[in-house]
């Protein structure tokens, strides 16, 4: 079998669930496992962070909420999207927290909770300013309204996303927040005052629950935490941003993708490698190749882009393009680098790191990205 890995550290997950369920005390903790716990594995990772003090789980997609409804979770799990009518009946017979935000799909979800046998819980989605989906403010009232006339339906949470929450000076952070202030008030004259414990209002991601403690932090960010923070990236050691690195001191990286070196072979100066013959030798060298690729999750761009590995401690470049299962590293003239030898992406070894944020600013991305692209391919190995 190849071996070619992500090591998923989930004592360190569930760790970080600890720190992140600290910093957003008295909120709750909604751990966000979409896109496969973002390339980790969602049951393995849902299960971490559950033992680790998250309450609530997020994810994107109705058959995201099945297969952790299958494999034994039983906490409540809030559906980030507004599943299409078709997808309400299994809404209702996995237990799942849809998120509404059209008449559409408010009338598609009554329609499917005469199937139930009890009331069900649905969150309103606000669009405060980032422009993707939610319900207008002016539109929520409105909603609202209709949910609770409905003895099939419950609203129990109202919430919004923020666009820039990562980007700590721009203000428009604390206008989503405002408009959503705004949206709560004129629901509780609208509705009255919800049951404590009953109604969860949520606003805060990751990056706003890191950035909410700061000592810069403007009053209606410290606050922003409300009832629940849906923590993603961060559950997973990486930082939302650059800006926020030093927020996940604290936070311990979850993945380690590493390979082992299948071939070496010294180069002539002057040749090229890899397809294109993009990249040419300096000088005499000694090449490596590991058994991993684009179809992996390594971008094809990578060495062209200043990517590296670690291999015997030291950081050495990808060259040339990277291959649909394979990549090249230059290794320098006459190294003591041999076939089997452990080859890191993404981790530690010794006293050198690349993480994936390191990664993610070699190829003028983000780490949600790259952890996310570690492919099926690539078997997870849990510890």
């Amino acid at each position: 079998m190849r071996p070619t890995s992500a090591i998923v550290d989930l004592a360190a997950l569930q760790a970080n669930a600890a720190e992140l369920a600290r910093r957003a005390a008295p909120a709750g903790l909604c751990a966000v496992v979409k896109a496969d716990g973002y390339g980790h594995g969602a049951v393995a990772t849902a299960r971490a962070a559950l033992a680790g003090g998250a309450t609530w789980l997020a994810v994107a997609l109705v058959e995201e909420g099945i297969e952790l409804r299958q494999a034994g979770v039983t906490a409540p799990i809030l559906l980030l999207s507004e599943p299409r009518p078709t997808e309400m009946v299994e809404v209702v017979a996995y237990d799942l927290r849809p998120s509404v935000y059209s008449a559409t799909g408010l009338a598609a979800a009554a329609a499917a909770a005469t199937t139930g046998d009890r009331r069900l819980r649905v969150h309103l989605k606000v669009d405060t300013g980032m422009n993707r989906v939610g319900a207008h403010p002016d539109d929520v009232a409105l909603l609202a309204s209709a949910i609770e006339a409905r003895a099939q339906l419950h609203l129990e949470g109202v919430w919004t996303h923020c666009a820039v929450a990562d980007e700590l000076g721009n203000p428009h952070t604390d206008v989503q927040l405002e408009r959503y202030e705004q949206v709560l008030k004129a629901l509780e004259a609208d509705l009255g005052a919800p049951e404590p414990g009953s109604f969860r209002r949520h606003a805060a991601n990751s990056a706003l629950l890191l950035a909410a403690g700061r000592p810069d932090a403007s009053p209606i960010r410290r606050r922003g935490r409300y009832d629940m923070v849906r923590a993603g990236i961060a559950l997973y050691g990486l930082p939302p941003s650059a800006e926020l690195r030093n927020e996940v001191q604290g936070l311990r990286p979850v993945m380690q993708l590493q390979t082992q070196v299948s071939f070496v072979k010294s180069v002539a100066a002057g040749e090229g490698v890899s397809y294109g013959l993009a990249y040419r030798l300096d000088s005499d060298s000694d090449v490596a190749t590991l058994p991993i690729g684009y179809a992996d999750g390594v971008r094809r761009d990578y060495g062209l882009r200043g990517g590296a590995v670690l291999i015997r401690g030291r950081r050495r470049p990808v060259v040339g393009v990277v291959t649909m299962d394979q990549l090249m590293v230059d290794c320098g003239q006459e190294s003591d680098v041999s076939v089997g030898d452990e080859a890191v992406l993404i981790g530690t070894q010794g006293d050198q790191s690349i993480s994936a944020a390191d990664v993610a600013d070699s190829l003028g991305t983000i780490p949600y990205e790259v952890v996310c692209d570690v492919g099926r391919r690539v078997r997870r190995h849990y510890c």
